[in-house]
């Protein structure tokens, strides 16, 4: 059931980006979602997807996403029409458009917030301005993929905190499961 629900938040997050801003194609939109899976778990410790970013050259890219696109499942496809179309120097664009209307009910308040805020912010942002959002300096991607040097590998969802919220969140987690194995 956690994984249904987490597939429908993750659909009705691409359509409310497809709906809400302009130009989204799949590098756009992987930013998008990005920015909403940290921002959020910068606030409570959970990404909104429960999808996994890889630090590519362009960026984050949700890689089950990525491979969702290039061959859908049957609730991907019976959410969305994802085609490929000629953009600009020749190159593809990926057309998404919806086959429904979204739907907030898998939302909490603070999640259609960000979501809200995302699509005013980079409303009418193109491919490349998203990922030289996301290549800014002390952003997770940078962190692994120019000062780490770790391309492809996994951003971790912590490098969206401070030092100091990190080490309380550790420091939460520790006192949890102390408290656990002296009462049960």
């Amino acid at each position: 059931m956690l994984i249904q629900h987490n597939q429908e938040k993750l659909i009705n997050a691409i359509i409310y980006f497809v709906k809400n801003t302009r130009f989204c194609g799949k590098t756009k939109l992987y930013k998008l979602l990005y920015f909403l899976d940290f921002e959020h778990f910068s606030i409570t410790g959970r990404s909104v997807t429960g999808l996994d970013y890889y630090a590519w050259p362009k960026g984050p890219v949700p890689r089950h996403l990525h491979d969702e696109f290039a061959s859908p499942s049957d609730s991907t496809s019976s959410a969305l029409i994802i085609n490929s179309r000629p953009a600009a120097n020749g190159k593809f664009m990926l057309d998404i458009k919806p086959k429904r209307d979204f739907s907030s009910e898998h939302f909490t308040k603070r999640e259609l917030k960000i979501l809200a805020a995302l699509c005013d912010e980079f409303k009418d942002a193109y491919a490349d301005d998203m990922v030289e959002a996301t290549h800014l300096e002390n952003l997770p991607w940078n962190q692994i993929y120019n000062v780490e040097g770790r391309k492809q590998d996994l951003i971790p969802y912590e490098l969206s905190l401070r030092k100091s919220e990190y080490d309380q969140i550790i420091k939460n987690v520790v006192e949890n499961n102390e408290f656990r194995e002296n009462y049960n």
